[in-house]
């Protein structure tokens, strides 16, 4: 049975990678801020409402999100337009229409604290804008009433745009030295991946209306910034296309080398059984969807 689907936020990691993973399911309207026939800028709520109204899909995919976590911090404001009520809007307007919602959150909703992965059901305790106002873009939808999934991960990459491990392999390139935060844990994971199960997920729900709600999805395992960023660049001098690494030493630091204006959780690990459990699902070991896009961009 043909979908009809409404994507919004098509331009960043996840949403490229849902504009691919989306496609088999039905079809795709897939919008971004600066679309021209249909408004999909979520600096403009009422323009988004209006283009569901207009659309009126099956089911809304937002990928959209202010995610300049420093950023956040000076622009309160516009952060929570973009993460909280203009998804709250969305949520609304799928009750009416009894559309589904797909939407991201983070690991950031939580303070990490201590060392034990965090389940569905933990207090969030956000210590930034950014964590507060993704929370509160969770709570709109919930409270809305419309059917949902909600998708809280961590450490987002993708082939296509910068991420972490293209910034080592530059200055892998330019310094012997490099200095990598060491205390800082979760599990870096794809935008192929998340649209991927994304995919399943919808397909599964249209089966299994009652298995909606809030799940942790991230890479399997767990590692560090600074061992993250030696697994990339002990890849790549493996390679060695093009490439030549000169970094000899890479020392891991506490996150305090590196004051920022948003506090960063320590402990952003993600218990992902009910996930797993709920939509038969396996997530890949984190190694395994690095490598992968190392070999597409090195």
């Amino acid at each position: 049975m043909s979908m009809n689907i409404l994507l919004l936020g098509k331009g960043g990691q996840v949403g490229w990678e849902l504009q691919r993973s989306l496609s088999v399911l039905g079809q795709v309207t897939a919008l971004d801020f600066d679309s021209q026939e249909l408004c999909g800028d979520f600096a403009n709520p009422e323009g988004v409402r209006d283009t569901v109204r207009q659309l009126r899909p099956q089911v809304i995919v937002n990928a959209a999100a202010h995610t300049a976590v420093d950023k956040a911090e000076s622009e309160p404001e516009f952060a929570r337009l973009l993460n909280a009520t203009t998804p709250g809007l969305v949520a609304e307007e799928a009750a009416r229409l009894g559309a589904w919602l797909v939407h991201y959150s983070t690991d950031y909703v939580f303070d990490g604290s201590g060392t034990r992965p965090w389940v569905e059901t933990d207090t969030p305790a956000p210590l930034s804008v950014y964590g507060a106002t993704k929370l509160e873009g969770e709570q709109r939808i919930q409270q809305s009433g419309c059917q949902h999934l909600i998708l809280r991960t961590s450490w987002v990459y993708a082939a296509r745009g910068g991420n972490f491990a293209k910034t080592m392999l530059r200055l892998g390139q330019e310094r012997e030295r490099l200095t990598v935060i060491d205390d800082q844990w979760g599990a870096p994971t794809g935008a192929d991946l998340l649209a991927d199960v994304t995919a399943h997920a919808i397909r599964h729900l249209q089966h299994r209306p009652q298995d909606g709600g809030l799940y942790h999805c991230v890479a399997a395992g767990e590692t560090t910034w600074h061992s993250y960023a030696k697994f990339v660049l002990e890849h790549a001098s493996k390679a060695q296309k093009a490439i030549k690494i000169i970094a000899k030493e890479v020392a891991p630091v506490p996150t305090s080398a590196f004051p920022t204006p948003a506090k960063r959780p320590h402990n952003s690990r993600l218990a992902t059984a009910k996930l797993q459990t709920t939509f038969g699902l396996q997530l890949p070991h984190w190694q395994t969807g690095v490598a992968r896009m190392l070999a597409e961009i090195l």
